[in-house]
């Protein structure tokens, strides 16, 4: 009676300890992009006045995680532009284009960044840039505090796709600030590898951008 007691006993300290190592979904909760085939994109229209996306003030990274821990990464190299056409982002387009290499993770965990630019990962030698241009963009959204939809094709380790996902744009005096954070599949992109057999990786990664370009004085 109290070796079975005792059995069941360490199986559920077992249980809660395993339960607390895991760490959740970084999408749970968040908007899921919705994923389709790569759509043709049109430039901007030649009069749309252009906005320089500045990377100092500007954060584009994700979150990702594995079983046993939570990762946030972000991109220290980048540039983007955002086009407004007749002063609104409607008809306008937003782009950017990252590069992998640059990526820090967690304040800076070499082993692990050299990891991720890795062929396991991003790939970064022989996919040096990620990007992402938007197709169409449209007000309102059917997310809370969000007040746009935005479709585009993003392309990591050279595979494109279509994306539509939420975002919040603010147009003041002198910037123009467009934020989002949403989650896709990785393996959607091509990025298959699946970590170690006792510390599996999550197939889905926040994606987080934050862009500020500033007007013309």
């Amino acid at each position: 009676m109290r070796r079975t007691f005792a059995t069941s006993l360490t199986a559920l300290s077992l249980a809660t300890l395993g339960a607390t190592a895991c760490a959740k979904d970084p999408t749970a909760g968040k908007t899921e992009a919705a994923v389709a085939e790569a759509k043709q994109v049109e430039a901007a229209p030649a009069t749309a006045q252009r906005l320089v996306i500045t990377p100092a003030e500007s954060k584009i990274g994700f979150v990702g995680a594995k079983v046993t821990a939570q990762h946030v990464g972000e991109f220290r190299d980048f540039e983007g532009k955002i086009a407004l056409v007749d002063g609104k982002l409607e008809g306008g387009q937003i782009e950017f284009a990252v590069k992998p290499a640059s990526v820090l993770v967690d304040g800076g965990l070499p082993k692990l960044e050299g990891h991720l630019v890795s062929p396991d990962f991003f790939d970064a030698a022989k996919y040096p840039e990620a990007r992402f241009v938007s197709t169409e963009i449209k007000p309102g959204s059917e997310t809370a505090g969000m007040t746009h939809t935005v479709t585009g094709n993003l392309e990591i380790r050279g595979t494109r796709r279509s994306v539509t996902f939420p975002a919040l744009v603010e147009m003041a005096n002198d910037m123009v600030r467009a934020k989002t954070e949403f989650g896709i599949n990785r393996k959607d992109f091509g990025i298959q590898y699946p970590g170690m057999p006792d510390d599996l990786i999550k197939d889905n990664v926040l994606i987080r951008v934050d862009l500020k370009a500033p007007r013309a004085n």
